[in-house]
């Protein structure tokens, strides 16, 4: 039994892990474009613009992360007509809000670049930038649906070669619009927006052969089913305020940097890279997780599903440890690599510590946040982040003004410890409830 969850275990996180590589590729790339560019205000501007969007797209995140969570039970519990109807489902609350969201966009930007401070320079270059991308939003959140619903029927590859196409063509789209084109910030965004639109085609070309494999029909009744359109409605929201709890903080982070200056502003950019490289590596062992937990528990199976979170949280740790001795010994070349402003270099080296400490912290609520994914647990995530993000605001409060972008990093990780801290208390409960009446 043992063995056989290990071997499953990778066999499911190692497509994830590799598809997820090309996620900080991106970013890396999107950094090393901008980075090279003569004046810091370029990479400040993408930071800025990407912020945005984290903040839209995260709160959206839902799609993905609770459709992953209840197509993995009907797939335990072997219902493929609920299992096509998960996908479905995702597809009817995602097109409607992204085409709200092309409606509104001039609110929305306004509202966004009121809250976030930066110099005028950057602001007008993240504008560019968020009112090009924003025209791929539908694309991008049937994009979620579908990695989601990859997950849940344990289709790694196909979530691998979805992430490779959407995130490969981006980078080349990427060197051509800004090395090719000149095109500055506005290439970065229309290459993103672009991809999201290819990803979707191959993404719903790589679903056909599944649902045949599946069987089962798109039942009308079924998808719009009053209960499971409840379920999924109060999953989501729960979700979505978790989610926005988690961009919140982030946001702030930005913004908080931001004020320090340029070069701050673009030095914390390039370290969270090191935190995203990270993270979406240990995603491979939470969304491992969420399948194999998740399905455990449509089958009713407390012993798998234990199994399935010792052996993702054992990965998840040795994993996190190497990320830090990589941090700890090629960090400096790291950041060479991202950018070339010297000030930026400079300040990054006199901050990477935290990067290097970072990964020790957060394995332990990236997992958990799979394992309580693949339970459908949304209200238990959503209390649990308010009060992680309660305690980064107080630690913020206190350390920041003491100890200046020193103390806003040190808030980031009391934050990643409040989360594995508040999800870990009530595991015991969760495990109790598989299997039982």
């Amino acid at each position: 039994m043992t063995r056989e969850i290990h071997y499953k275990m990778w066999q499911l996180a190692g497509p994830i892990i590799i598809s997820n590589i090309s996620v900080p590729m991106l970013g890396a790339v999107d950094t090393a474009v901008m980075g090279h560019l003569p004046d810091a205000k370029y990479l400040g501007g993408v930071a800025v613009g990407a912020l945005v969007f984290t903040f839209i797209y995260w709160g959206f995140g839902f799609l993905r992360m609770g459709t992953g969570g209840l197509t993995a039970q009907a797939f335990g519990a072997e219902d493929a007509d609920e299992i096509r109807a998960c996908l479905a489902r995702a597809a009817v609350i995602g097109i409607p809000v992204a085409l709200i969201l092309i409606i509104l966009q001039a609110p929305i930007a306004w509202a966004a670049f009121s809250i976030l401070e930066a110099t005028t320079e950057v602001e007008l270059l993240a504008e560019e930038y968020f009112y090009t991308r924003i025209w791929g939003a539908p694309a991008t959140l049937m994009n979620f649906a579908l990695l989601g619903w990859f997950i849940g029927v344990q289709n790694t590859k196909a979530a691998l070669w979805h992430q490779l196409i959407l995130n490969g063509v981006n980078i080349v789209l990427d060197l051509v619009f800004v090395i090719g084109f000149g095109w500055g910030v506005a290439g970065v965004a229309a290459a993103t927006a672009m991809a999201d639109v290819a990803a979707v085609a191959f993404g719903l070309w790589l679903a056909l052969p599944i649902l045949r494999r599946l069987g089962g029909a798109f039942v009308r009744e079924k998808i719009l089913e009053g209960e499971k359109i409840r379920r999924t409605v109060a999953l989501n929201i729960d979700i979505f305020i978790r989610t926005i709890c988690l961009v919140s903080a982030f946001a702030y982070f930005t913004a908080q940097g931001a004020a320090f200056g340029n070069v701050v502003l673009a030095t914390n950019a390039v370290l969270l890279n090191f935190q995203t490289f990270m993270a979406h590596a240990l995603d491979g062992f939470a969304y491992a997780v969420e399948a194999m937990g998740g399905r455990a528990i449509g089958a009713r199976d407390r012993d798998a599903f234990r199994e399935a979170v010792r052996v993702s949280m054992l990965w998840g740790t040795i994993v996190a440890i190497g990320f830090s001795l990589v941090y700890l010994m090629g960090g400096s070349a790291i950041v060479d690599l991202l950018t070339g402003i010297d000030d930026v270099r400079d300040a990054a080296r006199e901050y990477i510590s935290w990067s290097v400490v970072m990964p020790l912290i957060a394995v332990f609520p990236f997992i958990l946040d799979g394992v309580y994914l693949g339970a459908a647990r949304g209200r238990t995530m959503r209390n649990a982040m308010i009060a992680s993000l309660v305690t980064y605001l107080v630690a913020c409060f206190f350390f920041v003004p003491a100890w200046g972008n020193h103390g806003l990093w040190a808030s980031l990780l009391i934050f990643m410890g409040a989360r594995g801290i508040t999800l870990g208390l009530r595991y015991p409960a969760l495990q109790r409830s598989v299997g039982a009446a």
